[in-house]
């Protein structure tokens, strides 16, 4: 397997203009651990997977874990995170809660990052 290298400048120059303008545009500290917490949730195929089915359809946690052959604590421990990013909302119609994805941005990301993998 080939070791993918970086490859560094021959010589040591800083691009003053550049580094400014940069450092200029950087959001700041907390909204860069933000935005580094709210991509840790999409590092999990379980997360993902309900993402994907609630992509289809709004579902309760009892449909969800027959989709995905998981207990029923399990999809809601994965659901709570999803919910406390912002990912999925929930509404009741009875005794029934269903789930599903937050808004469209969801859908958006997700389309983005399955485009980015399959190149």
């Amino acid at each position: 397997m080939d070791k993918l290298e970086v490859e560094n400048c021959d010589v040591v120059c800083v691009h003053d203009d550049v580094v400014k303008r940069v450092q200029g545009h950087m959001p700041v500290e907390t909204e860069l651990q933000g935005l580094a917490d709210f991509f840790k949730v999409f590092g999990d195929s379980t997360r993902i997977k309900l993402l994907y089915a609630l992509w289809q359809s709004d579902m309760c946690v009892c449909d969800l874990a027959q989709t995905l052959g998981m207990t029923q604590s399990a999809i809601s421990h994965q659901l709570r995170v999803l919910k406390q990013m912002k990912l999925v909302k929930n509404r009741r119609d009875g005794r029934t809660v269903f789930y599903s994805l937050a808004d469209s941005h969801i859908k958006t990301i997700m389309n983005q990052g399955m485009e980015h993998i399959r190149e």
